[in-house]
């Protein structure tokens, strides 16, 4: 009996000094494991005499659970200065004031669109809009490009496939916006067919299109707004001065000079790129491509149902991230589509 007492008092104090939990389990295994003091002394209850049996293991029993009793208050304990610990290492201050929310921001090239909206708006102009998967017909056929034309190549073009995998080169990604001009001149023409004067036609068409081009200033996905006036006696004068205008009050600024450089597309006759030169600011004096223009071409009206002997119109194309480059001063078209947080932080 004297060595049981001895034994439970060895195993609260071995147990009494850990205070790590993988060496409370070596300490257990020590007096209650398959070779520990308590488990020997079990294993002897068979040698002794039977009336000595009962009593030897009825002390050896109570000795055991004195020991298990200390080992769980041992855990219990440890564990609780765990988890103090682990309750002061992430207190948090209440008295500091609170996180506020993060407020979001619209992308620049959003906000560009918005602004360009506004102010074709301001003059008249309505925004259209159409699908970016179009038929051949109205992406190149209806804006009066032949057949042989490079752009209307897989190279440059993105044709999408039929279900067996081969290409179906009647439908593709629309490489500008101009199907949707095309689809709105003839909706237009069909909706006052039984008016003796059409109404005019002034439309800006904003949208995404796609091309097979990658680098710091193209991507194959980009976006582009589109413009269409016409009418009776609509010049390229006219042309010049919603161009001019636009630009002056775009970038917020008289201190720039317009140029239109002659040029060619197929489905505008004359053609012209619009360049732009700032007077003042880090661009001083540096002529920059940033669209393209022209009177709209009679077979183009032609196609659309409009008789070019009567209507004439003009139609425009900008590149609507180039317009945010400007604006804002980036150099590398890929950060409007990395979604980089950094960088689009400074514009919200």
């Amino acid at each position: 009996m004297n060595n049981l007492d001895y034994i439970v008092s060895e195993a609260r104090s071995a147990f009494a000094a850990i205070s790590d939990p993988d060496a409370l389990e070596q300490a257990k295994a020590r007096f209650l494991g398959k070779n520990g003091q308590i488990t020997e002394l079990l294993k002897q209850l068979g040698k002794l005499p039977p009336e000595e049996k009962k009593t030897a293991g009825a002390a050896i029993n109570v000795a055991k659970a004195s020991i298990e009793m200390a080992l769980n208050e041992r855990r219990e304990a440890i564990r609780q200065v765990a988890l103090a610990a682990r309750l002061a290492e992430e207190a948090l201050d209440v008295t500091l004031p609170g996180r506020g929310e993060v407020c979001g921001g619209l992308h620049p090239v959003t906000r560009t669109l918005e602004r360009i909206e506004a102010l074709f708006r301001s003059i008249g102009f309505e925004v259209a809009d159409g699908p970016e998967i179009e038929e051949d017909f109205f992406n190149f056929t209806a804006m009066n490009t032949p057949e042989d034309h490079p752009a209307r190549s897989m190279h440059d073009t993105f044709y999408l496939q039929n279900q067996d995998g081969t290409v179906a080169d009647t439908v593709l990604l629309r490489t500008h916006t101009s199907p949707i001009q095309a689809r709105y001149m003839k909706a237009h023409v069909e909706r006052y067919a039984q008016l003796e004067k059409m109404p005019e036609i002034r439309i800006i068409a904003p949208g995404r299109v796609y091309r097979v081009d990658s680098d710091a200033t193209h991507s194959p996905m980009f976006n582009q707004v589109e413009g269409l006036w016409v009418g009776e006696g609509v010049s390229f004068a006219d042309l010049k001065g919603v161009i001019a205008d636009f630009l002056r009050s775009f970038f917020e600024t008289d201190d720039l000079v317009v140029r239109f450089r002659p040029s060619f597309f197929p489905f505008t006759e004359p053609s012209a790129e619009i360049d732009v030169a700032f007077m003042s600011g880090a661009l001083k004096g540096r002529w920059l491509e940033i669209a393209g223009c022209g009177m709209v071409h009679p077979d183009v009206l032609r196609i659309a149902g409009i008789d070019p002997e009567k209507y004439t119109g003009f139609a425009f194309g900008f590149g609507q991230d180039r317009l945010t480059m400007l604006r804002y001063g980036v150099n590398d078209l890929r950060l409007f589509f990395e979604g980089d947080l950094r960088f689009l932080r400074q514009f919200a």
